[in-house]
């Protein structure tokens, strides 16, 4: 099973950029992205963003992430 997730890009030098979920950035390559700016929201799955995403769907998909994560932690 593979997953991608939901990550705003913050900037952008060549074909790296710095993007972030979550309060978390990280590095990502938009080698098969090219066309991403700033601003976008991009599914990145094993350091790649592999498709850009419109906000509302990745907000939500984040949302729902949290909303996991907060019924797994220990009361």
């Amino acid at each position: 099973m593979c997953l991608a997730v939901p990550v705003r890009i913050k900037s952008i030098e060549g074909t790296e950029a710095e993007v972030e979920a979550g309060g978390i950035t990280r590095k990502a390559s938009l080698i098969l992205t090219p066309q991403a700016k700033v601003g976008d929201y991009v599914l990145l799955h094993a350091g790649y963003a592999i498709n850009i995403v419109n906000q509302a769907e990745a907000e939500q998909t984040l949302a729902l992430f949290s909303q996991m994560s907060q019924l797994m932690e220990p009361e």
